[in-house]
């Protein structure tokens, strides 16, 4: 087993350098050839940022999936299937169309297209559902007209859901390398675990999405310094659900039957997949409840679903207090919790000290959630030791002789918010969240 996570390891390493590597070039291009949003109104990043960084993700993906089909225990995966080459396929295709729309723009309806088609050139490959586990029940064939459907539902889901979600810095990606770490340790454990080899290929698509993530992470953390577009956010959207759909509708419950000794210990094994697609979409719950929040909401207002506006998940964080850093770190937290909750229940589903784990965590995260409604006030003899946010006293206005003629500087808790920007297209932070009004040579 020891030989495998090597190459596992040295698969994930290689995706995320080459990744980082091309990042820095992509950016220089995306600058030259003008592929960078116009600063809107409901924007606040000074500066125009751009985007087209999914060309350097979809190059760390080639060269994840180069390397590994050429290591001695991975490259079965594409000798003895087919997944690998459909994941290649439908990539190319949603990148292309992503990096269409970063550059000149596309309307939903096209991008909707695009991303059933390429859905569709997977499945015209072999990777799609087969069948699906129920309760009580067993296991259920689907018709290749029903697995096709379900099959490109899944991928569009998916991908829309990473899409919507990616409105801050540093967090589609984050959130996605959480999911995939968490959705490697179960493939990994269905394959080395019970010798299942049809969750081999989810395997090898965890590992190279997170190397994709972790590699993009550091251009992409708060500052921004180039966005992912579309053509990141949905390619790896669509790279999870490969991974959701290959583990989930391939490989058969009644082979886990007898790999893991008897029908119970099969039952505990498979509990996060016995409702239809449960795991893959506990790994990216959070997204997915942004996405299904965000139509619900449109559409109840009499508006597209796919209209912009400011009532994603991460934009209510920033307008009850929480700062952009912290913001992104509670994202990480609930999709943490969710994605690796959900495997360790799968695990052993028996253990009441796992429930009481994700209880009290789940606990902690609604504490940090609410911390700024109750943001604690420190004695007036202790100020001095406390950062300015918990001191009774306001900062004091500059006096009008220092002013250079000028109004003082508005207190920050008077100044007009400033709309966030979406999908995206967002360098939200600590500073720029409100218009600042700052004297010349201000060393802020």
């Amino acid at each position: 087993m020891g030989q495998p996570v090597r190459e596992y390891l040295l698969t994930l390493c290689v995706t995320a350098a080459v990744t980082y590597l091309l990042t820095g070039p992509v950016r220089k291009f995306a600058i030259a050839a003008g592929a960078m949003p116009e600063i809107r109104a409901r924007d606040v990043h000074r500066e125009p940022t751009p985007r087209l960084g999914g060309i350097a993700m979809f190059g760390g993906l080639c060269a994840g999936l180069l390397v590994a089909s050429h290591l001695t225990n991975l490259k079965s995966v594409f000798e003895n299937s087919n997944e690998p080459r459909a994941l290649l396929s439908g990539a190319a295709l949603i990148w292309i169309l992503g990096v269409l729309d970063d550059k000149w723009g596309v309307d939903a309806l096209v991008k909707l297209g695009g991303q059933m088609i390429a859905a569709g050139v997977m499945v015209l490959q072999g990777l799609t559902i087969l069948w699906i586990p129920i309760p009580g029940v067993g296991t259920v064939s689907l018709t290749p007209m029903q697995g096709t459907l379900l099959t490109v539902a899944l991928v569009v889901i998916t991908i829309n859901a990473v899409n919507f979600v990616d409105g801050l810095d540093g967090l589609a990606s984050g959130m996605v390398c959480i999911a995939a770490a968490a959705f490697f340790m179960y493939a990994y454990r269905m394959w080395f675990g019970y010798g299942i080899e049809a969750a081999a290929p989810a395997t090898l698509f965890s590992v190279v999405l997170m190397g994709m993530c972790l590699g993009f992470l550091p251009h992409n953390m708060h500052p921004a310094r180039i966005f992912m577009g579309d053509s990141g956010s949905m390619l790896i959207g669509l790279v999870m659900a490969a991974g959701a759909v290959s583990v989930t509708g391939q490989v058969d419950p009644d082979l886990l039957n007898v790999k893991a000794g008897g029908l119970r210990e099969a039952t505990h094994a498979m509990v996060p997949v016995y409702i239809p697609l449960l795991l893959p979409l506990t790994v990216i719950a959070v997204p997915v409840a942004d996405l299904v929040l965000a139509i619900v909401r449109r559409t109840w207002q009499g508006q597209s679903p796919f209209a912009a506006d400011r009532g994603h998940l991460h934009h209510r964080l920033l307008e009850i207090g929480h700062s952009h850093s912290r913001a992104v770190l509670i994202m990480y937290f609930w999709s943490a919790l969710i994605a690796f909750g959900a495997v360790a229940y799968s695990v052993n589903n028996a253990s009441m000290w796992i429930v009481l784990g994700i209880v009290l965590l789940s606990a902690v995260g609604l504490v940090l959630l609410l911390m700024p409604r109750f943001t604690p006030r420190t004695p007036r003899w202790a100020e001095w030791m406390v950062p300015p946010r918990y001191r009774r006293v306001a900062h004091a206005t500059a006096p009008a002789a220092e002013t250079d003629g000028e109004s003082p500087a508005e207190p920050e808790e008077e100044r007009e918010p400033v709309p966030a920007g979406i999908n995206g297209a967002t360098a939200i932070g600590d500073r720029s969240r409100f218009v600042e009004h700052r004297r010349a040579g201000s060393h802020r």
